[in-house]
């Protein structure tokens, strides 16, 4: 080391940590590579979830908008379990489903066991061709009971969205309101595997399209569920597609437990029903406590 406060490579003390995390990265990329090339790595023959492409590639620009975009909290990990199935039920909202990469991203950064967490989609995902592909590699698949049970029988941890595109495609009018719950498929899938339902509110999504307007004839055209109409988009192209940097929170809640039940109850309408019905008001009450907590959406 140099009187001048640089080593012999010329680097200040501030600057080598720098430098050592670049050809760290570096070097952890060029291996990436190196494997992918040679074909030292496995895929899920069924559903064709990589996960290495998820952790190296995709997870990274998620985590780009959890951490410096949204500056996301996300509490009550301790209520996902480390090992074994477990079904997270969420709210969905936010245009474009968002808020699944965040939950997704969050669980495998800030939970202890840094979690897959393998999310069940629309059938319109898979439908667009390269959309599809990138949503397999993430780990998601479906939104069928076959798929479903076979990812917790293989003792994944599971999520799920039951509002669907009527929570996402909601005008901001409606914002925090949750929508139906479909006709409780996520219990009955509960019931039949016996694993626990884990709620879990999102707030921060509403924010960052905020729907005004539907174009029906448009996203008739498009084979679309909705075409969203917000003060920025489609107005200023590309542009107005940038999602609002609102303030979020993600929280889990107490878990409700199936594994009591007999198995004929597993397709009972009224237990399905009840246990849908408490999911949803648990995620309801926690959304409101979540938003008196926050205040404002934007801002510090």
């Amino acid at each position: 080391m140099s009187d001048s406060g640089r080593s012999d490579s010329g680097l200040s003390d501030s600057e080598q940590p720098i430098v050592s995390e670049w050809i760290r990265r570096l070097a952890g990329a060029a291996d990436f590579l190196r494997r992918r090339a040679a074909g030292d790595y496995a895929v899920d023959p069924e559903s064709g979830f990589d996960p290495e492409l998820n952790r190296a590639v995709l997870m990274p620009a998620a985590r780009a908008l959890y951490r410096g975009w949204f500056r996301i909290k996300m509490r009550g990990l301790e209520h996902v379990p480390a090992q074994g199935s477990a079904l997270i039920v969420a709210n969905h909202s936010g245009v474009l489903p968002i808020d699944a990469l965040m939950l997704q991203v969050g669980v495998l950064d800030e939970h202890q066991a840094h979690r897959n967490l393998r999310l069940l989609g629309a059938d319109l995902v898979y439908a667009v061709p390269l959309l599809g592909r990138v949503a397999r590699a993430s780990g998601h698949v479906p939104a069928s009971p076959a798929e479903g049970e076979r990812l917790l029988g293989a003792g994944e941890l599971v999520g799920v969205f039951p509002e669907g595109f009527k929570g996402i495609g909601k005008p901001f009018s409606d914002r925090y309101k949750l929508q139906r719950f479909g006709r409780g498929g996520f219990a009955r899938l509960a019931l039949r595997t016996g694993v626990p339902l884990i709620p879990c509110a999102i707030v921060g999504a509403e924010e960052i399209y905020p729907m005004v307007a539907d174009w029906p004839e448009l996203a008739t055209r498009l084979k679309l569920p909705y075409f969203p109409v917000t003060p920025l988009f489609p107005w200023l192209g590309p542009l107005g597609a940038v999602p609002l940097p609102s303030n979020w929170m993600i929280e889990f809640c107490d878990p409700v437990l199936t594994d009591g039940f007999t198995p004929d109850q597993g397709d009972d309408e009224d237990v399905i029903a009840e246990l849908a019905g408490k999911v949803k008001d648990t995620i309801a009450s926690k959304i409101d406590e979540l938003l008196a907590e926050r205040g404002p959406a934007f801002g510090d």
